[in-house]
C-alpha cells in the first residue's frame, strides 16, 4: 500500500468502512449459503477469522523470501494449511457444527477475501499491522454474518442462537427466509440499508467541511477589508 495506515484505520476499516460483506462484497457465496442461523454465522465467521489471521501473519513474514512468481501458489499452501487445522478441529471436536457448514469449510482455502487480503495488504507491511488487519476483517466477516443470520433465523424459525420465542404476536414465521430466496432478499436489503446510512453519513460530513471552507473565505475576507479600511 502506498499510505502506512495506523492500527486506528486498520480497525476501523475491517469493520465498517471496508466491510468485506457490505461494502467490498466479498465472500457472498458463503455469506448466502451459511446464514440460515446465527450459530452458522459466527462459526463460519470466526472459522475465517482464525485463517485470515495466521495467514497474514505467515505471508506478511515471509513476503521478502516468497518468489513473485509463484507467490499465489504459496500463498494457497498457507491458507490451506490453516483451513486444514480449522477443519479437523471442527471435525474432532464440533461434528454437528461441522455437518452444518458442510464443504464451505473447505471452500474457505479460495475464499476471495483472505486472497484479497494477502495479495493487498498482507505481503505490503509490517507482521503486526497483517494480524491487525486479519483479525479486523475477520470480526467484521464475523458480524456480518451473524447479523444476516440472526435475522434469516427469527424470520423463518422465530429463534435467535437456537433460542426459541414465541413471535406469533407479531408476525407469522416466514419460511422463506431459511430458503435462499431469503438469503438473497435479507443481503440485497441489508446491504442497501447499510449503504444508505453510509451515503448519508458521507454527505453531511461533505456539507460540515464545505460550511467550514465557506466560514474560512468569509473570514479572510473579513479581515482584508478591516485592513484596507484601517
Amino acid at each position: 500500500m502506498a499510505k502506512k495506515m495506523s492500527l486506528k484505520q486498520v480497525a476501523k476499516a475491517g469493520l465498517l468502512s471496508e466491510n468485506p460483506v457490505f461494502r467490498l462484497v466479498l465472500g457472498t457465496c458463503p455469506t448466502l449459503a451459511v446464514t440460515t442461523s446465527a450459530l452458522n454465522g459466527v462459526s463460519m465467521g470466526l472459522a475465517t477469522t482464525f485463517v485470515l489471521f495466521f495467514s497474514n501473519l505467515i505471508i506478511s513474514a515471509l513476503k521478502h523470501v516468497i518468489p513473485d512468481k509463484v507467490r499465489i501458489p504459496c500463498y494457497i499452501v498457507i491458507i490451506a494449511t490453516f483451513v486444514t487445522i480449522v477443519e479437523m478441529v471442527m471435525q474432532k471436536f464440533l461434528p454437528d457444527l461441522y455437518d452444518s457448514l458442510g464443504v464451505f469449510i473447505s471452500l474457505i482455502v479460495v475464499n476471495c477475501i483472505i486472497f484479497a487480503r494477502a495479495e493487498s495488504f498482507a505481503s505490503a507491511n509490517p507482521v503486526l499491522l497483517s494480524m491487525a488487519d486479519g483479525l479486523f476483517m475477520g470480526l467484521g466477516f464475523t458480524g456480518s454474518l451473524v447479523l444476516l443470520g440472526g435475522i434469516r433465523e427469527i424470520l423463518s424459525n422465530g429463534t435467535f442462537f437456537g433460542l426459541g420465542a414465541d413471535l406469533s404476536a407479531w408476525f407469522p414465521k416466514m419460511e422463506v427466509f431459511g430458503l435462499t430466496v431469503g438469503g438473497f432478499l435479507t443481503f440485497g436489503l441489508v446491504m442497501a440499508l447499510i449503504n444508505h446510512l453510509a451515503d448519508r453519513r458521507t454527505k453531511k460530513a461533505e456539507a460540515r467541511k464545505a460550511e467550514a471552507q465557506k466560514a474560512e473565505v468569509q473570514k479572510a475576507e473579513a479581515a482584508r477589508s478591516g485592513a484596507k479600511e484601517g
